[in-house]
């Protein structure tokens, strides 16, 4: 863990991961970026707007024996809604995604697919991806289910990667029968750069008892579970 002060605002902030480079101060909002032990403010973020979530920045859980605390989130957009996708940080310092959308939670770690990405990356780039497409990612068959232009609106925590407001993505969803998941993501080229390779995510649906969740947040109409108490 390092800790240190925003280099905007002077405020404590602190990094607890080498493979997290980057912190939202919680004061200033100020995106900070750390090389070393060198930290530079690269702009301000925009605040996450409220929503009904149960999770929060702190949130904790288990997959199996290990633990994770959920430490950070960016906010996507696009042209029918908005979702969440909550950083955790494990007990052994590796780290995964939990995407959240309307209910439904995917637990989703990024894998390198080395030189030879799968059939939906490959058409990603040119824009050639459609539902019912299929692709085979870490040794299972993946089904397409939706593709959509996205950005973000916000991000708060550590990131492992810096999230300004306005980051343009396009995204595909692929499921498996047997309730694994998996994410592709794709920045647009910038100018006439072509667009870098796509990340891509695989896990599995989960739910907030699957995970044993604690420390979530309460809100009017949603009662706590007995689990999480």
């Amino acid at each position: 863990m390092l800790d240190a002060n925003c280099p905007n605002c002077g405020a404590a902030i602190s990094f607890r991961s080498v493979d997290l480079p980057v912190k939202v101060c919680g004061y200033c909002r100020s995106s900070v970026i750390r090389s070393g032990e060198h930290l530079e403010a690269i702009g301000k973020v925009a605040e996450v707007p409220e929503d009904v979530s149960p999770l929060q920045l702190g949130t904790r859980g288990k997959v199996g024996a290990r633990g994770f605390e959920v430490i950070g989130r960016v906010r996507w957009r696009w042209t029918d809604g908005a979702w969440n996708e909550w950083l955790a940080l494990f007990d052994d310092g590796s780290n995964a995604w939990l995407g959240e959308s309307m209910g439904r939670f995917m637990l989703l770690r990024e894998i390198d697919e080395g030189g030879t990405p799968n059939r939906v990356a490959q058409r990603l780039a040119v824009n050639g991806v459609v539902l019912g497409d299929e692709a085979v990612i870490a040794g299972t068959n993946f089904t397409v289910t939706d593709v959509k232009d996205v950005v973000c609106v916000a991000s708060e925590g550590e990131l492992p990667f810096p999230a300004p407001d306005g980051l343009a993505m396009t995204s595909v969803d692929l499921m498996a029968p047997d309730g694994e998941a998996a994410s592709i993501q794709q920045e647009p080229g910038k100018g006439t750069e072509r667009p870098g390779p796509p990340s891509v995510y695989v896990g599995r649906y989960v739910s907030l008892a699957d995970l044993a969740a604690t420390n979530l947040r309460s809100f009017e109409g949603w009662p706590m579970p007995r689990f999480a108490a």
